[in-house]
């Protein structure tokens, strides 16, 4: 899967505008649309829809499709996903890099509460379905760096029916699938399989 590659910091601290992200996220799931239709959405002002759009294009995320006049013209995104460095030894590319990833995370965290309060509104089955849980492994910073990569090409077989709904079951739903793995936060001293023989 193609995805945007953002590096530039004004890029970055442009992307992490919520409704952008918002923005950009209704171009990838329902397709190329006018500003009009994005302010329908969104409720947002036309004018608004239309200003964000044409600040996703300056930093290449969106672009016009060609067809239509005026803020009737379509935009689409350029990309079906956007990824940006995990780590860089720029400071200024370091500090947007990571304001962009809270306001994802940020939004992560929205779309899961709003989903965990309404819940029970859903069918049993999408309810029963939907996983909730955390897991603590040790690995090194390489093992799990393939644990990402893995997880990634488990969920392609599933992303490919974005562009080609022919291939989704009937009872398919979009899903929202987050995975996020980090160093635990260590709170005093981790006790050592060893400090019998250092400390007799």
């Amino acid at each position: 899967m193609d995805r945007r590659q953002l590096t530039d910091p004004r890029a970055l601290r442009a992307y992490a505008h919520p409704f952008r992200l918002t923005l950009i996220g209704l171009l990838r799931r329902e397709g190329a649309m006018t500003a009009t239709r994005a302010a329908e959405l969104t409720g947002e002002s036309v004018a608004g829809c239309s200003y964000h759009l044409r600040m996703l294009a300056k930093y290449g995320l969106a672009e016009q499709t060609g067809e239509g006049q005026g803020r009737e013209k379509p935009w689409r995104a350029t990309a079906p996903s956007t990824s940006w460095p995990g780590y860089t030894a720029d400071p200024e590319v370091q500090e947007a890099a990571t304001a962009l990833s809270l306001a994802v995370v940020e939004r992560y965290f929205t779309e899961a509460t709003h989903w965990l309060e309404n819940r029970y509104t859903a069918p049993p089955d999408w309810q029963e379905a939907a996983p909730l849980g955390d897991a603590t492994i040790f690995v090194t910073a390489a093992e799990l760096k393939e644990l990402g990569e893995k997880v990634w090409d488990l969920l392609q077989p599933y992303a490919r029916r974005t562009d080609s709904p022919e291939l989704r079951p009937a009872a398919a739903r979009r899903v929202s699938y987050v995975h996020f793995g980090h160093p635990a936060r260590e709170f005093g001293t981790p006790a050592r399989d060893d400090a019998e023989e250092l400390h007799p």
